[in-house]
């Protein structure tokens, strides 16, 4: 996890009935959080158990080519990488939408972005036992704006602001192929049987920017009239493409 807590001050507040979360990280601990999140990224790219077939069949020299090969090197891209690995990240440490696989491992291209939700999640009901699903649009900018902040909630919308039967498909393929297959039949049964209702869904909208995103969060939640539950955080690390680079680079330095 990023362990948000050790290195961010957060401020709660409620609005239109949502929650809203503004995580804002203190310089004096960015290099603890530039370490933290150097530990967390390769888990985001490849399985342990992929890691560790490598490291007995070929060595760590192998293991750390291998990771260097699945690291995206563009600016936009890692930008891009590093916002998604850090709201899901958000989700398992504060939320109850802790299961979920680590799309990351199926990029077409280390350089490339997924199509699809940024952000997919879920839970289990303790009363009913259905799925509890969270989709999420994960925005990172060095300056967070309003068009880039509606363009998010536009794709939250999207498929009446339910995930699309594509993405819930793959993330109940890759479950079951992860042996988890009590979670895919839950998937399988919302996406195929039952059907999703919106009470079923929860949207994430998670900002990493340089600048404050409270305003535009506000305002984007202010004006929302859905029937979805939202929950919306903005990270503001003032040097944002610096801590990029820095989180990056210490992986690649790093070596596994």
């Amino acid at each position: 996890m990023a362990q948000f807590a050790k290195w961010c001050t957060a401020t709660k507040e409620s609005v239109n009935g949502h929650e809203m979360t503004v995580l804002n990280a203190e310089s004096k601990k960015i290099n603890g959080a530039v370490k933290v999140l150097s530990k967390l990224i390769p888990s985001q790219y490849a399985s342990n158990e992929r890691v560790s077939h490598l490291m007995k069949t070929l060595g760590k020299t192998a293991v750390a080519e291998f990771i260097e090969e699945k690291l995206p090197t563009t600016k936009s891209i890692r930008s891009g990488d590093l916002g998604e690995i850090l709201g899901t990240s958000y989700l398992g440490e504060f939320t109850v939408f802790k299961q979920g696989v680590h799309r990351l491992r199926w990029k077409d291209h280390r350089n490339m972005s997924m199509r699809g939700e940024d952000i997919l999640a879920f839970g289990v009901d303790a009363v009913t036992g259905d799925v509890l699903v969270l989709k999420g649009e994960a925005k990172s900018r060095i300056s967070l704006s309003g068009t880039t902040v509606t363009a998010a909630r536009k794709a939250l919308a999207s498929n009446q602001g339910r995930p699309s039967a594509h993405a819930i498909s793959f993330l109940a393929d890759r479950c079951f192929e992860q042996g988890q297959t009590h979670l895919a039949d839950l998937l399988d049964t919302a996406q195929l049987k039952t059907r999703i209702k919106a009470s079923q869904v929860t949207h994430l909208m998670f900002t990493f920017s340089a600048n404050d995103p409270a305003t535009h969060l506000r305002r984007d939640l202010q004006s929302y009239t859905g029937s979805i539950e939202q929950i919306s955080v903005g990270l503001r690390v003032v040097e944002h493409q610096k801590f990029i680079k820095s989180v990056f680079d210490m992986v690649s330095s790093n070596g596994v």
